[in-house]
């Protein structure tokens, strides 16, 4: 009889295990992102976005505690190709947010001070599923604090709330692309709020 109840409850316990390991994954229809329409951009975010931040916060940051609470660029997540194809969606702070929602092509000079929060979504193909990917951040500096990336510093927080680490030049060689808009990208037109 010991060893009856002793199966039953690891036999449960591997099911609560296996249960709780699905019911973190989120399910996709497709695994390549720029194939995924808006309801199952939808789907993915109603199965994710709370845990975003929760994970984003358990290293205490400041900023991931706060971003939503900042403008939404953005009606949805969207799949712009860059930062590995993950689904994106873009906060901006008070001091950016005006500017920023603009989507000015030229002439785009951000306040100091300014911030932008990008969380992210990656598609994990091995598991077909959408699995958190991490914040990344932006911070317009002092003029001269940083001339090499035009006073920018780059952030990133991943998904278990610690720090991304990476060189500035990383991001920055390719925010170069975006000179004449201050080196912001801006989310795809047809998911961007209007203004």
């Amino acid at each position: 009889m010991n060893h009856l109840v002793k199966f039953a409850a690891v036999v449960s316990f591997a099911l609560l295990a296996s249960t709780g390991a699905q019911a973190q994954d989120c399910p996709v229809s497709t695994t390549e992102p720029f194939d995924l329409t808006e309801a199952d951009i939808d789907s993915i975010y109603a199965c994710i976005g709370d845990r975003m931040v929760e994970g984003y916060t358990k290293g205490g940051d400041m900023v991931a505690k706060n971003y939503r609470n900042w403008t939404v660029s953005g009606t949805r997540h969207g799949v712009a190709g860059a930062h590995g194809n993950r689904l994106l969606l873009t906060y901006a702070n008070d001091i950016a947010a005006e500017q920023y929602l603009k989507f000015a092509e030229e002439d785009v000079v951000m306040s100091v001070g300014a911030r932008l929060a990008k969380e992210s979504i990656k598609i994990n193909k091995k598991k077909n599923a959408a699995v958190v990917g991490p914040l990344f951040l932006m911070t317009k500096l002092a003029a001269g604090a940083s001339p090499e990336t035009a006073d920018w510093l780059y952030g990133g927080i991943q998904p278990n709330g610690k720090p991304m680490k990476f060189k500035q030049s990383f991001c920055h060689d390719c925010h170069m692309s975006w000179e004449e808009q201050d080196y912001l990208a801006y989310p795809l037109e047809d998911v961007r709020v209007s203004n």
